[in-house]
């Protein structure tokens, strides 16, 4: 395999300037900014890319620098959520504002509330006062301390917001549709000669950002959707010919999907979007669950919420949301359908449980392991912003946390891969045949 060479994404990161002032941070390892983590693992393909005289791929290592751009005393923060809930939000709030006011002095730190939305005036949000007290027991609950919104706001009129309001760095805690608005907003901010950071923090409990091996409520979500399989197995054994279907988040990839079915080893079926499967036919899926229910009695079926889509008629396609994503047809109910309906024609009996759990799951507290995460990421976020970097986000990558351009990471998407170990772990575990799969 071929590692990854640098002009395939962009890896520099934009600054605003040169950093000049003495970091009042008394005690901790200063990173040097030429500290750089390799993007491939594979020790043969780097020495093979270096032998043809290229430079593999390497990203921008984390954390506080000695010299930062900033005067702390001067110097006055915005944080802002953006999208849907996701376990840990509050906890990386909590994380930037400490480490902002214990630990280089900023005391002017403020809450952007709903999202950007609070960055337009014509909503009339007013800014919240953060501070260590106001935040101290923010990572207890679930949610956004600060509220949250989708959708774009006036490029301009954000610009105008933040220099207004004499914000010079901003820390901007979202997904794919935020990331791109904070990359919108960099450039504009640039476009105007503006000393103004921007510094992202990617949150998506899919685990789907280009490049960032791990997103922050992911592992909450995992935690939590093991509840439901547990759940939908008891439901499954204890009817007649039992099937339970569980449907988990996941619009483009099956990260949560695989993962939780492999901590609760009890689905016998796992669709993902990442796999087309088939219904109909002999070998499809309708086949094999009827051989399986004739066996054993009862099924458990676990599919992401982006499986399946090439199932719905074109005419139901349903537009866009306000994040610009494209509205999903509901595989879980359709997938219920299908099932009774196939069973009925062949005069068989089932009982279907359907669980949908995405609602409580994006919404509680983060596991102690994910506010962990949570804390390094807010923490190196404050680092970043300190330093005076800029249109970046911090990624977590081949253990250890860096500095992406949003560009790169805006610039795809992260999938499960069909040939790797995740999906074929999964398949070892349920046993489900590979006749299923396919268009």
């Amino acid at each position: 395999m071929r590692a990854a060479q640098a002009h395939d994404f962009p890896t520099e990161i934009a600054t605003l300037g040169a950093p000049t002032i003495t970091s009042p941070i008394p005690y901790c390892r200063f990173i040097e900014d030429s500290g750089r983590v390799l993007h491939s693992q594979d020790a043969q393909a780097v020495e093979e890319a270096i032998q043809r005289g290229e430079r593999p791929a390497r990203f921008e290592i984390a954390g506080p620098r000695a010299q930062i751009y900033f005067n702390p005393p001067d110097l006055k923060v915005g944080i802002v959520t953006c999208g849907g809930l996701c376990p840990g939000l509050n906890d990386v709030i909590r994380a930037i504002v400490n480490e902002l006011y214990f630990m280089y002095g900023v005391r002017r730190i403020k809450g952007i509330r709903n999202g950007y939305a609070g960055l337009n005036p014509a909503y009339k949000l007013p800014m919240l006062d953060l501070t260590p007290e106001v935040v101290s027991e923010i990572h207890e609950k679930g949610g956004t301390f600060l509220g949250t919104s989708r959708g774009p706001q006036p490029m301009d009129v954000m610009v105008d917001t933040l220099y207004r309001e004499e914000i010079r760095v901003l820390f901007v805690i979202g997904g794919d549709g935020t990331q791109r608005g904070a990359a919108a907003l960099a450039a504009e901010i640039h476009r105007r000669g503006l000393k103004i950071g921007i510094i992202g923090v990617p949150k998506t409990i899919d685990n789907d950002i280009n490049l960032v091996s791990r997103t922050f409520g992911f592992e909450t979500a995992v935690s939590k959707a093991v509840e439901s399989i547990r759940c939908a197995h008891m439901e499954a054994k204890a009817a007649p010919n039992g099937i339970g279907i569980v449907k988990l988040m996941g619009r483009h990839a099956g990260f949560v999907a695989a993962s939780a079915a492999l901590a609760q080893p009890d689905a016998n079926f796992v669709f993902i979007p990442e796999v087309p499967f088939r219904l109909e036919g002999a070998g499809g899926f309708f086949e094999v669950l009827e051989a399986r229910m004739q066996l054993k009695r009862h099924a458990l079926i676990v599919i992401a919420e982006g499986a399946g889509q090439h199932l719905f008629d074109q005419e139901d396609a349903q537009g866009r949301d306000a994040s610009g994503n494209l509205k999903l047809g509901d595989v879980g109910v359709l997938l219920k359908q299908r099932i009774g309906a196939h069973f009925q024609r062949r005069g068989l009996e089932c009982n279907i449980k359907y669980i949908d759990p995405s609602y409580i799951i994006r919404s509680v507290p983060a596991t102690p392991n994910d506010g962990i995460f949570c804390v390094f990421l807010g923490q190196h976020a404050a680092h970043a912003g300190m330093a005076g970097k800029t249109d970046m986000l911090i990624s977590s990558w081949n253990g250890a946390f860096i500095h992406l351009p949003i560009a790169a990471a805006i610039a795809g998407r992260r999938q499960v891969d069909p040939q790797g170990i995740l999906w074929s772990s999964v398949l070892e575990s349920t046993g489900q045949p590979l006749s299923m799969f396919g268009d």
